[in-house]
């Protein structure tokens, strides 16, 4: 049964990941009449709806008896301030992060995007070392060189980039490829926050991402006033928003349960495999459905060292002879 629990989440990590990205740079450059929707209040809905997905697992868990959901989320969050507002830190970077992807994807292809964002693996390995005292092997440090290494490669100019610029600006690119770096050390510093956090608490992950949704939520709509405001005021809150939209914002707020699901059932091996899978199909479709991208050799090698990066970091070779304790 756990084996079955182990591919079916790696499966749906897959499926998740692949077509969040496909489906948000889409929506973020399909052209059609009337206002755009607002990424902002994509971010807000998508957190209202991890609440609501995650108060249905605390639900399901207290043997669906509403008298023992309300004692559990007023026992571990109410009764709880202080412990509740340690996921403000995380909570607020995981919204800007969220908001950094919509940027990301709206100057890069999707092929770029998957492999840069790859990027997270050094920066959560940098925090881990200095927030957990996380010591790294060396295959994982080997995994980092060579990661860094396939992104430069992959971000390397190329002939067909300089003929893409007619419809995409240097300007964008750029900005693109700083909104992807910001969003990986944001993803570095509140996962690893988030892990410390979790270590140190006997919560479940479900209510810890209730936690995260309600701040996220609050300064979700704190962004949404001050960067879309008017915007919001003059076409409303949902304005721009079709059934792609609510489509890209569903994936997104499914994310965080199937990553929790992922660390639950499976490990970093097959983890890393699903990553790998993604990139994979994400240059398939990006190439052949979206048509914004053209594969150039520089960016299949440096595809390649990516992905051989992610299967090294996860990769933990059995000690010889017993093991001794930590």
């Amino acid at each position: 049964m756990s084996a079955n629990l182990k591919y079916l989440s790696l499966g749906i990590l897959v499926f998740q990941t692949t077509s969040l990205v496909l489906t948000m740079r889409y929506s973020r450059t399909l052209k059609e009449e009337g206002p755009r929707y607002l990424s902002s209040t994509a971010v807000v809905v998508a957190e209202l709806l991890k609440i609501m997905a995650c108060i249905l697992l605390v639900y399901k868990d207290s043997k669906c008896s509403l008298r023992g959901l309300n004692r559990i989320l007023h026992d571990e969050i109410l009764n709880k301030p202080m412990e509740t507002l340690k996921l403000a830190i995380p909570s607020g970077i995981y919204t800007l992060q969220n908001n950094l992807l919509y940027v990301a994807l709206s100057n890069l292809d999707a092929a770029t995007y998957q492999v840069t964002y790859q990027l997270k693996i050094l920066t959560t390995a940098l925090f881990s070392v200095s927030m957990l005292s996380k010591k790294l092997g060396v295959y994982q440090w080997l995994s980092l060189v060579i990661l860094m290494t396939g992104v430069a490669f992959v971000q390397w100019p190329s002939d067909s980039q300089e003929l893409d610029s007619k419809e995409l600006s240097a300007g964008s690119q750029f900005v693109g490829l700083m909104a992807v770096l910001t969003a990986c050390f944001s993803s570095g510093f509140a996962g690893v926050y988030f892990e410390k956090i979790l270590k140190e608490t006997k919560q479940s992950v479900w209510i810890r991402n209730i936690q995260l949704g309600f701040f996220g939520s609050i300064f979700g709509l704190m962004g949404v006033y001050i960067y879309d405001g008017e915007l919001v005021s003059k076409n409303g809150f949902f304005q721009g928003y079709n059934r792609l939209t609510w489509i890209v914002v569903i994936l997104q707020a499914l994310g965080g349960l199937v990553i929790a699901a992922v660390i639950k059932y499976a490990d970093n091996i097959l983890k890393g495999f699903a990553t790998s899978l993604s990139i994979i199909l994400s240059t398939l479709i990006s190439y052949f459905w979206l048509q914004d991208f053209v594969p150039t050799s520089v960016f299949f090698l440096g595809a390649i060292l990516v992905i051989t990066a992610t299967f090294l970091y996860g990769y933990d070779p059995k000690p010889a002879g017993n093991p001794t304790k930590a």
